[in-house]
């Protein structure tokens, strides 16, 4: 979590009618801590109920100075808050507040470390205020009372019904009204290209949608980028569906802000992107020292498109106030008005080393398990043109051996019937040869075989 303040530089130039100028300092990095506690499952498992507290540890290594030591100027917000919530009073009694405002010392600018302005501070005004109103907080900072404590009751879905639903907000401390998405934790698996991702955003009060950009790869897992479209801020007048965020109703800003009063207890807060990046340029221009682009300034999200499992995420947005004149008050008698910038954070999360060895693991496994029945098909293919090839080269190879013995015995057929002669058949009795005594002497026909000798030429 990176912190960046704007100092301004020319406070005297501003109060007097002329455009305020800003500087940006920073980075202040924390090391947030977001665990879910207190996990109860509700309705059979459909359900969750969970709080989700954070912890933010600062980390010197990666910021750009000490917060405790660095001072910055900027607009007192306290200061401003009373203003304009006596705006709706009568002028005397503005005129009277406005007196002993200055007789505190209150200017509309103060000077405090960056510490003070994030995690808060006792104000001198909160804590006369205070003293008549209990109620009221006399400490005041951007941060106040968040570090280590939760944004509220969160009822989730699980999925069970549904996995379309996975992830997905069922009531935030008992509200249920637009509240669409998730917290930006978790989402539903098979992830699609066409898709709108809601995110419930606590700190605006509402919700907001992202959509599909590009494909892109996080340590070598495929992942779907999404980001919020330009019309998520843009003007009623050009975006309709964004009239009932405009409260009370009617009261709406120019493209790329959004007034947040309800959520910061009437204070005019207004959120944007950083350096109102995606607004009107007359809010960019309403200041010195704004340099809006996309590669610093966009808010996008990196899923896993087939788990749903965001493995970077990058939130950034800025605080802002409006400043402008207040009958009563001599102070603002020549301001011009202005959404002035104060802050804003560049919240990144990417998955580490050992969580995407095994991402990638579960997603290999999940590939041939999903195309397991493919592969059965490809290697009963492979495996058939095989046996196919070795039947017609075996029988190929028999028919090549009947070949040759038949040839064989040809050659042997011939070579019998040359070396052999036959001799007349006769019906005489045979005369005494010169045959061995033992010679049996047999009457009838016969056939007798001799060796024939080779004759000279």
């Amino acid at each position: 979590m990176e912190y960046y303040f704007f100092n301004v530089t020319n406070p005297e130039v501003f109060l007097a009618g002329g455009k305020a100028a800003v500087k940006q300092i920073g980075p202040y990095t924390y090391r947030e801590y977001r665990p879910r506690e207190n996990v109860t499952f509700l309705e059979n498992g459909t359900k969750l109920y969970a709080l989700n507290p954070k912890t933010f540890v600062f980390v010197p290594e990666k910021s750009a100075g000490n917060p405790e030591v660095d001072i910055i100027r900027t607009v007192n917000i306290p200061f401003v808050a009373i203003m304009n919530e006596l705006n709706s009073y009568s002028f005397i009694l503005r005129t009277f507040v406005s007196m002993y405002i200055n007789s505190l010392g209150v200017e509309v600018f103060m000077t405090r470390t960056v510490h003070e302005v994030l995690w808060g501070f006792k104000d001198p005004l909160l804590s006369k205020v205070h003293s008549m109103k209990p109620e009221v907080d006399e400490h005041f900072g951007l941060m106040w009372k968040k570090n280590g404590t939760h944004e509220g009751e969160f009822v989730f879905h699980t999925g069970e019904e549904n996995y379309l639903d996975y992830g997905k907000i069922d009531t935030w401390n008992g509200l249920s009204n637009m509240i669409n998405g998730t917290d930006g934790a978790v989402f539903h698996p098979l992830i699609n290209r066409n898709e709108l991702l809601y995110i419930f955003a606590a700190d605006l009060c509402r919700s907001i949608h992202l959509a599909y950009v590009k494909d892109v790869e996080v340590k070598g897992i495929q992942a779907y980028r999404f980001a919020p479209p330009n019309d998520v801020l843009m003007n009623p007048k050009d975006n309709p569906t964004n009239e009932g965020f405009c409260v009370p109703a009617g009261d709406c800003l120019g493209t790329g802000v959004l007034k947040v009063s309800v959520c910061r207890e009437g204070a005019p807060i207004v959120v944007s992107f950083p350096h109102f990046y995606q607004a009107d340029p007359m809010y960019i221009n309403a200041v010195d020292g704004l340099n809006p682009n996309k590669e610093e300034h966009e808010t996008y999200l990196d899923l896993q498109p087939t788990t749903g499992v965001p493995i970077r995420a990058c939130k950034r947005a800025q605080l802002n106030i409006i400043l402008k004149r207040v009958q009563g008050f001599p102070k603002t008698k020549f301001i011009n008005e202005t959404i002035f910038p104060i802050m804003f954070v560049n919240e990144t999360a990417t998955i580490d080393d050992d969580s995407a060895s095994q991402m990638r693991t579960l997603l290999l496994i999940v590939t041939l398990v999903s195309n397991f029945p493919v592969l059965i098909v490809g290697m009963g293919i492979i495996l058939l043109l095989v046996l196919v090839v070795l039947f017609c080269r075996n029988r190929q190879k028999k028919n090549e051996v009947k070949r040759i013995d038949f040839t064989e015995a040809f050659h042997s057929f011939t070579t019998v019937k040359d070396d052999t002669a036959y001799t007349q058949v006769s019906d005489k009795p045979d005369e005494p040869s010169e045959t061995p005594a033992n010679q049996p002497m047999r009457n009838g026909s016969y056939i007798a075989m001799s060796p024939v000798e080779a004759q000279k030429c």
